[in-house]
């Protein structure tokens, strides 16, 4: 059995750093939305509801899209739908530069782009890791999804740096072109489905070579239909919780801490710097994750993350109504930079163990489709996330309502993390007769 590597690496690690680059460029101009919300206020001359509500549609685009992409990347591969999906992203980031109304904006950003953040996201990354790693397959995913969060302390610093130099219509062209010109032709050229298109075995595991490798098809894998998935407490389970992730994540936090900044009064500077802290400890809570998930209980640590993920809002809730703390004076800017740091850490670092125990729950099914479905909860939480606070804001002028619910919804997943079935003795699916609709 041959195995190819490069100096000492396995191609692997290649495939691993493709997809940590697809989501970093990709995700990382998705999550710099934040940074265009008031520039995109005095552009239009509009409310900061009606800029939420592009974030909603993207979303809700983004998390319907998750199901089709997963059965996607198992008919024609990680390649295709990786590349192609970065591609339409930077075109359509660059055809945000024509707009000239919000209507456009949820044409453009909220349906066209966000199909495109859709195939560039941890669906299609997390096929590739699985079918590349047998051996230290969580560190290789909290990799992975590192790259959302480097996306996150590359870019949206840089956006916001740009447009304070530049304006926003040329800070858009800037990313646009870095996604067409340089990120998807190095996927296209480089990134591969399987190893037995490399001719290889998986890094850690033996598989049969394939030696006229053709064109990926659906897994063979037994299908269920998603009705008898919601029947299964392992699944409800990550469902809710992950939902939830995403109102707390993607939807408060990444698209509303910059505003939310602002309406305290701190400076462009600082909040630039909070958001690459978040950023900068997110990778690393990230990976640490990764790390930890093949070592120990995941539905624990999910548990725990969860709960010092509702800790974390009540510190935002303290900027709010009392700035000392902790037994001495804090003012607000300090205050934000201890949040950035102690989100961070719980940021994204629940992706790994769910994925983890979702392809150990759900090992007889097809890898794509399942996930699928968890990021389709995933990000039509991130949508009302995103929505609701600037709706809210706009009724009461404060987002104290938006972290007080948030809270009570960390709470609440961790509690249902908790109760996550042990991995052993899991009742299987018998039924082979019905397709995953």
């Amino acid at each position: 059995m041959s195995k190819l590597k490069l100096g000492y690496f396995h191609y692997a690690w290649i495939i691993l750093a493709l997809s940590f680059l697809a989501l970093l460029s990709a995700q990382g101009v998705r999550l710099s939305f934040g940074a265009f919300i008031e520039p995109w206020e005095d552009e239009f001359s509009t409310s900061r509801g009606t800029i939420s509500l592009v974030a909603l549609i993207s979303y809700i685009v983004y998390g319907v899209s998750q199901p089709f992409i997963g059965r996607l990347v198992d008919q024609y591969g990680v390649r295709v739908i990786f590349s192609f999906s970065v591609l339409l992203i930077g075109l359509s980031t660059i055809a945000t530069f024509f707009a000239t109304s919000p209507w456009q904006l949820m044409i453009i950003y909220g349906v066209i782009a966000s199909i495109g953040f859709g195939g560039a996201s941890n669906v299609a990354g997390s096929v590739a890791i699985s079918n590349w790693f047998v051996e230290k397959k969580g560190f290789a995913i909290g990799l992975m999804t590192a790259g959302s969060a480097g996306g996150q302390l590359v870019l949206v610093p840089l956006s916001l740096f740009l447009i304070t130099v530049f304006g926003w219509k040329l800070t858009v062209l800037i990313l646009g072109l870095f996604l067409t010109l340089i990120v998807f032709p190095l996927l296209y050229i480089f990134l591969r489905t399987h190893p037995s298109e490399k001719k290889v075995s998986p890094l850690g595991g033996e598989v049969s070579i394939i030696e006229n490798p053709a064109k990926p098809k659906l897994s063979s894998a037994k299908k269920v239909t998603i009705f008898m998935l919601l029947r299964r407490k392992e699944f409800l389970f990550l469902l809710l919780p992950f939902f939830v992730c995403g109102v707390t994540t993607s939807g408060l936090i990444d698209t509303h801490l910059i505003p939310f900044a602002q309406y305290c009064g701190i400076t462009p500077v600082v909040a630039g710097v909070a958001v690459s802290l978040l950023a900068g400890f997110n990778i690393f809570g990230t990976i640490f994750s990764g790390y930890l998930s093949d070592r120990f209980n995941c539905k624990n640590m999910l548990a725990f993350l969860y709960g010092s993920r509702a800790l974390t809002v009540v510190i935002l809730l303290v900027m709010i109504y009392n700035t000392s703390a902790f037994g001495f004076i804090l003012n607000e800017s300090y205050l934000l930079l201890i949040f950035a740091i102690s989100f961070g850490m719980v940021d994204f670092a629940t992706v790994a163990p769910t994925i983890k125990l979702a392809t150990e729950y759900f090992r007889e099914l097809s890898v794509g489709v399942i996930l699928g479905w968890l990021y389709l909860s995933h990000q039509l939480g991130s949508a009302l996330g995103a929505y609701l606070p600037g709706l809210l804001f706009d009724l009461s002028g404060s987002y104290t309502d938006a972290f007080v619910y948030s809270i009570i919804l960390l709470v609440a997943a961790a509690c249902l993390s908790y109760m996550l079935p042990s991995i052993h003795k899991l009742p299987q699916i018998k039924n082979e007769n019905h397709s995953i609709t």
